[in-house]
């Protein structure tokens, strides 16, 4: 009896040992995991503080910018990771190659080409004015002699020092656009300069906060936003090629629709290139 029964159990044993062994190697060959080892998931990193381009849902980065991106990487065949790290942050990842993508709303300008690549252009924007609604600011002009808030290093605080002057004492600066907004709100600044999406969302998300928005196409030029690599990433020739893909197939439009409301200017964006 003990001579079967330690026959019965050794067979019990390979057996279990040879299923493990078919667990092991389907395990090892799932997609995500093949693709991880082969360093195909890109470590994606954003200021998840503007919205509608990126924001958080709890711990879940969204907008316009994730879904945006989640669909040039899976055309290029990449899976990614997307991480909120702050605005400043985001141009020290990339530079320090610790990050693979920036993706937040960065206007691609000739300052920034000296420190990282850019993709072709994905997104088309202006600076505009956000005011409470009895103002009497109708321009950029009539910025001069009001305090402005601005979040620091970015294109709005650009158009305003370029209308009132480096480092003015009349510009206050803010690490995200919503501190600066905030600011607005509670009396410490009469304006805010912004990129057109995002002062536009948050008035017709906030109606009660009586606010509007002004355009003055005079004074703030035409923005195109990228993503962004370090220099000389291999990187931007597949996701270059991407951008193009989903601006042919259909796929950015759809996104955009879905966030905006409207047809994205696809041909503009083209001619950037």
């Amino acid at each position: 009896m003990k001579k079967v029964s330690f026959l019965m159990f050794a067979m019990v044993v390979s057996l279990l040992l040879i299923m493990t062994g078919c667990g092991k190697e389907k395990e090892v060959t799932t997609t995500s995991e093949k693709e991880e080892s082969n360093g195909k998931t890109l470590r994606i990193v954003t200021d998840a503080a503007y919205a509608p381009f990126e924001y958080l849902e709890g711990d879940k980065v969204v907008g316009f910018d994730v879904d945006f991106i989640n669909a040039v990487a899976k055309e290029a065949g990449y899976k990614v990771k997307v991480e909120h790290v702050g605005w400043d942050p985001i141009f020290v990842e990339i530079e320090s190659k610790r990050a693979d993508i920036g993706i937040s709303a960065i206007t691609v300008n000739d300052e920034r080409k000296q420190s990282y690549d850019f993709s072709v252009p994905y997104f088309l924007s202006t600076n505009k004015i956000l005011v409470p609604e009895k103002s009497d600011i109708k321009s950029g002009k009539e910025l001069k002699g009001k305090v402005i808030a601005v979040q620091t290093a970015t294109t709005g605080q650009e158009a305003v020092e370029s209308l009132l002057g480096k480092n003015h004492k009349d510009i206050k600066k803010f690490e995200n656009n919503n501190l600066a907004i905030q600011e607005l709100l509670q009396g410490g600044a009469e304006a805010v300069v912004a990129d057109n999406t995002v002062v536009e969302e948050y008035v017709k998300n906030n109606p009660d906060q009586k606010l509007k928005v002004v355009e003055d196409s005079s004074s703030f030029d035409q923005e195109f936003y990228g993503l962004m690599f370090p220099k000389g990433s291999e990187l931007k020739a597949d996701f270059d090629k991407a951008v193009n893909a989903i601006y042919e197939n259909g796929k950015y439009a759809e996104i955009y629709k879905e966030w905006f409301g409207t047809e994205p200017d696809v041909e503009t964006l083209k001619a950037q290139q």
